[in-house]
């Protein structure tokens, strides 16, 4: 029965409710256009190909969000095509990687590549040297999502030379 229920501030079950519902903010009927939100339309942000000079192979970026500041929030869906992967770089504040589709590799400077696949979420620490990108017979998208800080996403690096990437595939 609910009057078994013990209480360590000697309110009775139904004490508590009126105690939650007497000291609850009050309610605040909002119309759309009191909300502070902004709905940003696909149409307005286009599909682009992403710079040679920081990715091998055809990578196609699709904006999802640069939040204004004070928020850092920067987060696109990058489509990679078979054999496309990254440059080394890293990220000041990280950064989370969450494969949608396909089959791709993800790989931390000396270390293994690993595999990652559709649903699959990567977290990689600030300042880790790294690269991401497809299989050689798989295309693989994902949504990564990092922050800025004074106004840097990633320092890119060196290219990963076709040697590096085909020794990442065989230590699979």
């Amino acid at each position: 029965m609910a009057t078994d229920i013990p209480s360590s501030n000697g309110l009775a079950p139904s004490g508590i409710v009126d105690s939650l519902i007497k000291h609850a903010p009050p309610r605040v009927d909002e119309t759309w256009e009191d909300c502070h939100m902004k709905t940003y339309s696909a149409e307005t942000r286009p599909s682009k190909k992403a710079s040679p000079n920081w990715f091998s192979g055809t990578v196609w970026q699709d904006p999802i969000i640069e939040a204004p500041a004070p928020a850092r929030v920067h987060a696109l869906k990058v489509a990679f095509e078979p054999g496309a992967r990254t440059a080394w770089h890293t990220h000041p504040l990280g950064q989370t990687l969450h494969v949608l589709s396909g089959v791709g590799l993800v790989q931390l400077r000396g270390q293994a590549a690993q595999q990652i696949t559709a649903g699959d979420t990567v977290w990689i620490d600030p300042g880790e040297e790294h690269w991401h990108g497809a299989m050689p017979t798989h295309a693989m998208t994902h949504i990564a999502i990092q922050e800025r800080l004074d106004g840097t996403m990633a320092d890119w690096l060196n290219k990963l030379t076709d040697e590096e990437y085909e020794q990442s595939v065989a230590t699979l």
